[in-house]
């Protein structure tokens, strides 16, 4: 017999999950901050003049670790005295942090067999509160190195860096769902979600504005590469002049590399128009730069353009603002008015101009959040304002967004609808063999009348509601009596054809007939096959089936009345079975 291991109590099983998803968030952390240290202490090792000993190169590695989390740094030691910040963070190595706060929160919150699994609350405060546990002991141990943490950015833009990332990964172990909104938010909000047509809406606008800013940034890095690559000998010699030593060499690489990103979204707010400060003295826009920069060595620098008027290639940046535009556009066309969807299905007009708005709205919002961080303070006097102005780039974002990807979603949507099949154009090709729908109404004697004398115009014309018996038209193309639409013409060879028209009118008047060509001529429909199934049935049931014929269509009763003798209906008004009992009708 298995021996079973005892149960444990629901509040006992709780508090396991709960210390669980904490020691997920500790590890996180550990991992991280170990992984920079390793770094940090390599290079140390390999300098050849070491600043200090490991202890100052492993509270530098917590300082820096903490500056990939948004922290604001302090340079205590200068030559005037005066404290210097360092608030630019490398956006790449905020990459590291941010996935391992995920994965710890996903984890935690995922079920899984054979262990306790805490609820989404408590695996996003758990994991949240192990991480920053990790977070103030290496900002107490940071305190005494040459890079102090300012306490106040511990609790912003830290805590809420890592809350984010929490919040993310429980949100992918729940299955990413859009609502529903907590019970706490407004009560219009939660029943808009509740609608599946707004969930379409905003993710489609959540999508289109993701790949407007994707594709700012990257249009952004575009600029930076075209910069560098003309002034590829100044960057070359930046780069040599920092360090003599290859370790030195190594170090200054890797920060360039993790710069990357940043300068990406310089170029992105230099397309856009604002451009970004290059001290408190100097800005740089597609205008021409402005001011005295205060530029220090470095070789990501190189790509500043030079001072005074700007020229032919510089004016040139805004058509990175311009692509963004025209891909929120395409995207939110591709929902507004899907390739393979008929066109009652398409969005109004007023929809895809609302969700492009939306789009652009999303775009600039993001666009400003991304250049709050991409810059900051490198000093206390020329080098207070360094990088981008988020209030100014973002707006931009949005208008450029706005102005171009409203109007070109619009017009997007009306080529898409033009295509063939969806008769946004009276060019619809007839069948072969159909003429005009005038010629169509002639009769057979080919003068205008049918073989009753019945002038061919007074067929019933279709009115503008929709009727068959019109060519569709670019303002209505979901009506239907194309030339290539199948209908049924009057006369005898069209009864043949077409069969009888329903009850209460033409076939014309039932939308949804659809006339058939021939009966079916096989012998599954003849009275003796149906009465050797109706008995066979009978037989099988045991005596359980009801004492009448299986059900005869409308169409064949008629055709059966109509075509036996008086004597054939007698005689099948004689009792079916043997006993006497007639069959119900």
């Amino acid at each position: 017999m298995t021996e079973r291991s005892p149960m444990l109590p629901p509040e006992r099983t709780r508090t396991l999950a709960l210390a669980s998803a904490f020691l997920r968030g500790v590890a996180a952390a550990g991992l991280g901050l170990g992984s920079l240290a390793v770094l940090v202490t390599v290079l140390w090792i390999s300098s050849p003049f070491p600043d200090s000993g490991p202890g100052g190169a492993l509270r530098a590695a917590a300082a820096v670790w903490l500056l990939a989390h948004g922290a604001e740094l302090v340079r205590p030691d200068t030559l005037s005295g005066v404290p210097a910040p360092v608030g630019v963070v490398p956006l790449l190595l905020v990459v590291g942090p941010v996935w391992l706060a995920h994965r710890a929160a996903r984890d935690a919150a995922e079920p899984e067999e054979g262990r306790p699994r805490p609820s989404q609350a408590g695996a996003f405060c758990a994991v949240t509160a192990g991480y920053l546990l990790v977070a103030a002991g290496a900002a107490a141990y940071a305190r005494g190195g040459s890079l102090r943490v300012v306490p106040d950015t511990l609790a912003f833009p830290v805590a809420l860096v890592v809350a984010g990332a929490a919040a993310a990964g429980v949100w992918t172990a729940a299955g990413r769902p859009f609502g529903p909104l907590p019970s706490w938010s407004p009560l219009v909000l939660q029943e808009a979600v509740a609608r599946t047509l707004f969930r379409n809406r905003a993710e489609a606008a959540c999508r289109a504005a993701a790949v407007g800013t994707a594709v700012l940034v990257g249009g952004g890095a575009l600029l930076v590469a075209v910069a560098l690559g003309r002034d590829v000998a100044a960057a070359q010699d930046a780069f040599l002049a920092l360090a003599g030593d290859w370790s030195g060499r190594v170090a200054v690489l890797l920060l360039a590399v993790s710069l990357v990103p940043n300068a990406a979204l310089w170029g992105a707010a230099y397309g856009l128009g604002p451009g970004f400060a290059l001290g408190t003295g100097a800005t740089a826009t597609p205008l021409g730069l402005t001011g005295s920069p205060a530029v220090p060595h470095f070789p990501l620098l190189a790509a500043v353009p030079d001072q005074g008027p700007a020229t032919t290639l510089n004016w040139a940046a805004p058509a990175v603002p311009a692509v963004a535009a025209l891909a929120v556009a395409w995207c939110a066309v591709r929902r507004a008015a899907p390739a393979d969807a008929p066109r009652a299905q398409a969005w109004s007009p007023r929809e895809t101009a609302l969700v492009t708005g939306l789009a652009a709205l999303g775009c600039g919002a993001g666009t400003a959040l991304l250049t709050a961080v991409a810059g900051g303070p490198l000093g206390s006097g020329a080098l207070a304002a360094f990088g981008p102005v988020w209030w100014l780039t973002g707006p931009a974002a949005l208008v450029w967004t706005a102005a171009i990807g409203v109007p070109a979603a619009l017009l997007l949507r009306l080529w898409r609808l033009r295509e063939r099949g969806w008769a946004w154009r009276r060019d619809v090709d007839a069948p072969e063999g159909a003429e005009d729908t005038e010629d169509v109404r002639e009769g057979a004697d080919g003068n205008g009348a049918d073989e009753n004398g019945a002038d061919a115009d007074a067929v019933p014309e279709a009115d503008e509601a929709g009727e068959t018996g019109k060519p569709r038209r670019w303002w209505a193309p979901w009506r239907t009596g194309a030339p290539g639409d199948s209908t049924v013409q009057e006369g005898p060879a069209g009864s043949a054809a077409g069969g009888t028209a329903p009850a209460g009118g033409t076939p014309a008047d039932d939308p949804g007939f659809e006339p058939y060509d021939f009966l079916p001529t096989d012998p599954w429909h003849e009275n003796e096959t149906r009465e050797a199934r109706w008995a066979s049935l009978k037989r099988g049931s045991g005596g359980l089936m009801a004492d009448f014929p299986a059900r005869v269509p409308a169409a064949l009763r008629s055709e059966e009345t109509s075509g036996q003798p008086t004597e054939a209906k007698a005689a099948d008004a004689k009792p079916a079975d043997a006993d006497g009992r007639g069959a119900t009708p």
